[in-house]
């Protein structure tokens, strides 16, 4: 039997319900991007069911510690293919395990979403320490990004927090959506095709007029404070990925 669901946390979740309530014998579970029909293998396409989502999630919490909890949220920011299959019997495994399973690290499925959760981690943090925001003619604060992982829902809070006192727009270029501050709250923002594009694109021309002054003192005051005999740029490089320098205003 194969399993084919969106993609999505919601559509991973009812796979997991409609798997306790059907137990297939033999399982494989693919999204619809990767979905290959096979003439020999019976497919079951999974329609989203918040009720039955919720009700797995819930049954997470009881079984589940907060951290993994969050492990399992990150495991899934990182949108590998490899780890929905994982994610799965992941569920599967803590199913039918007491409580205190998530400390077997002999078990493939809790070491797999561990490693996608730090990796998803890293990224988040570096998000965190690298975005550097560029204001607009208008007063607004924006950046555009392209991570690794769908790290957005994880650092909302640190930038609200933040940058509570201005508006701000990150957007993700990669996975086509980004947040919105107005002071008030944050709220998810889509734009269509040309939007993105000239967002990308005409960055420079929308720029206040104090723009370029800022990023000169910026940079003035990086080499200002830079100590050219203690350079090392193996060192640096592996703290500061060359990916991403180009969300760094001394780096251009």
């Amino acid at each position: 039997m194969i399993y084919v669901f969106d993609g999505s946390l919601e559509g991973l979740l009812t796979a997991v319900f409609e798997y306790h309530e059907r137990r297939p014998s033999n399982l494989i579970l693919t999204t619809t991007t990767y979905y290959q029909p096979d003439v020999f293998t019976a497919a079951y396409t999974i329609h989203n069911d918040a009720g039955k989502a919720d009700r797995v999630w819930k049954a997470l919490h009881g079984k589940l510690p907060a951290e993994w909890l969050r492990r399992f949220y990150c495991a899934y920011l990182s949108e590998i293919p490899e780890a929905f299959k994982d994610l799965f019997e992941f569920c599967r495994y803590i199913f039918s395990n007491p409580p205190g399973a998530t400390q077997n690290y002999g078990n493939p499925y809790v070491l797999a979403v561990a490693g996608y959760a730090k990796k998803v981690e890293r990224e988040k943090h570096r998000m965190e320490a690298f975005i550097r925001f560029q204001q607009s003619s208008d007063g607004l604060f924006y950046c555009g990004i392209d991570p690794d992982f769908n790290v957005i829902p994880l650092i909302m809070k640190h930038f609200k927090d933040r940058y509570a006192d201005q508006p701000w727009v990150i957007y993700d270029y990669k996975r086509h959506y980004g947040i919105y501050y107005n002071l008030d709250k944050v709220e998810e923002i889509y734009l269509n095709q040309e939007d993105e594009k000239n967002l990308k694109v005409q960055r420079d021309k929308i720029a206040s007029e104090q723009e370029p002054l800022y990023a000169t003192l910026w940079k003035d005051y990086f080499k200002s404070t830079n100590i050219k005999a203690r350079k090392n740029t193996k060192l640096h490089v592996r703290h500061v990925p060359k990916r991403y320098w180009k969300y760094l205003t001394e780096k251009e």
